[in-house]
């Protein structure tokens, strides 16, 4: 098989002086987003720098994925090893990944690649936005939101994601009884998501408190951290009610 790090991208001078989003790739990450992001990554015309998504017709899945099948969407993948390996075992399903950074997504795609699977586009943009106009209300069968950003500092907990204003967006995107899969290991955050989701007339948490890990996560680098420095995983499941 093919090493998905060997060098068939563009010249040195081109890649040495190429800077997207996120700040400056690293050479692994200018190859993988040479060679791969044709593949994987869903071209979004006029998109500014920002990633900000504006409004426009959303995106036809079945020609995105050349079939119609259960979309489930993963907002910020992180290093992909997680969604690469849940891609693997659900060839029956697609999967869609928002991750602003376009160096991050670099990362995220040859993971995908050498995990050699078809049924994952990454969407390069802001997850609220892209979620807006870039999908149809009710085309969605599960929401994945593993470990958002916690934004600790209480000045800072404006920018969570996870608010009233942001779950009547994602129960407007999910089908009738679509799952939506959450979790944290910052504890005032889990208690968070709760406060918001717990009481959401459009939401119905399906074990009246904290999910079991779902098993679909596998265990990652970053995960592990959080459990060595002896915080406690909370995950979180709600169906579309």
């Amino acid at each position: 098989m093919t090493d998905p790090t060997h060098p068939q991208a563009a010249p040195r001078r081109e890649l040495t002086s190429f800077v997207r989003r996120g700040g400056r790739m690293t050479q692994g990450q200018l190859r993988a987003w040479h060679m791969y992001a044709p593949r994987f990554v869903v071209p979004l015309p006029g998109l500014p720098h920002s990633g900000i998504v504006e409004p426009r017709e959303p995106l036809d899945l079945e020609s995105l994925f050349g079939r119609r099948a259960p979309i489930v969407v993963e907002i910020g993948p992180g290093m992909g090893e997680s969604l690469a390996a849940m891609a693997a075992r659900h060839p029956d399903r697609d999967f869609i990944a928002f991750e602003v950074y376009e160096a991050g997504a670099a990362g995220l795609i040859l993971k995908l690649a050498r995990a050699e699977v078809d049924n994952v586009r990454v969407i390069v943009a802001d997850a609220v936005s892209g979620l807006r106009h870039l999908l149809a209300p009710g085309s969605l069968t599960e929401v994945l939101t593993f470990f958002p950003d916690p934004w600790p500092k209480a000045r800072h907990h404006k920018r969570r994601l996870v608010d009233t204003a942001f779950a009547d967006l994602v129960a407007d995107r999910l089908t009738s009884d679509g799952l939506w899969r959450l979790a944290t290991d910052w504890q005032e955050y889990a208690d968070q998501m709760r406060e918001v989701l717990d009481p959401h007339p459009q939401f119905t948490n399906l074990h009246d408190g904290w999910a079991p890990r779902f098993d679909e996560r596998i265990l990652t680098r970053f995960e592990n951290r959080g459990i060595r420095e002896g915080r406690t995983i909370r995950d979180l499941t709600y169906r579309r009610s």
